[in-house]
């Protein structure tokens, strides 16, 4: 059984009732928000693992929460939502969620993205990054922190993950559905808008000029490559 704490960000009772009574019967915490600004009170009192943040809701939307969210947690955010546009899952990702499900959902599908996002990489045995230097910017596997410019650089849970699986796989071009598997899981693999929103995210974050990526490379038709130099013999 777990114990993670789970926050239900909605304006429909009966949405935030019926997933409370599937989550504490798998053993989740869980706290309940009415409105975007409820929900920033409640996490900043608790700090919650996961939110479950509905995107259409009145006064605070959750794309606005979301943003503000991210500004000072790492907790995993999946964006429920009753659209299923695909414009609309790249607001999300955009905003930093880590993932998206569309209502109606079913229970399996539900537990299954949670799982998903609360999921973290473990680092590679015998791994020798345990910190990696790039021009002015430092990344730490240890402690998951990123420095650039002598400042810290927040990186959402999945944007850490995804990149610390390509720093571990150097110069290795990877598919799109291998990435997508190592760090979201099994259950992914044609979610392809999700590496397009995070590569951009993290080139703005560890790249001196995004548009022109050194080290985070596409590999055309195929999936991206993290390119590291081989250190001078």
């Amino acid at each position: 059984m777990t114990t993670s704490r789970i926050l239900i960000v909605d304006d429909d009772p009966q949405i935030r009732r019926v997933v409370r009574t599937t989550l504490v019967a798998q053993g989740y915490e869980v706290g309940e928000a009415r409105t975007g600004k409820e929900a920033m009170e409640k996490h900043s009192q608790l700090r919650f693992d996961l939110i479950l943040l509905d995107m259409n809701m009145p006064g605070m939307g959750g794309i606005e929460t979301c943003r503000e969210l991210r500004t000072s947690s790492d907790a995993a955010i999946i964006m429920l939502t009753v659209r299923s546009a695909e414009e609309d899952k790249v607001r999300a990702l955009d905003a930093g969620a880590d993932d998206y499900v569309t209502k109606p959902f079913g229970t399996p599908e539900l537990l299954a993205r949670i799982r998903a996002a609360l999921r973290r990489l473990p680092s590679p045995a015998g791994d020798s990054h345990q910190t990696l230097a790039l021009e002015d910017c430092l990344i730490n596997f240890s402690t998951r922190r990123v420095t650039a410019g002598g400042s810290e650089v927040r990186l959402t849970p999945k944007e850490f993950d995804l990149l610390q699986f390509l720093v571990a796989h150097a110069n290795v071009p990877i598919p799109h559905a291998r990435l997508l598997q190592a760090v979201w899981g099994p259950d992914y693999g044609n979610e392809v808008e999700y590496l397009h929103v995070f590569i951009n995210q993290l080139r703005k974050k560890i790249e001196k000029d995004p548009s022109q990526p050194k080290y985070l490379l596409t590999e055309p038709w195929v999936g991206y490559r993290f390119s590291l130099p081989d250190p001078p013999q």
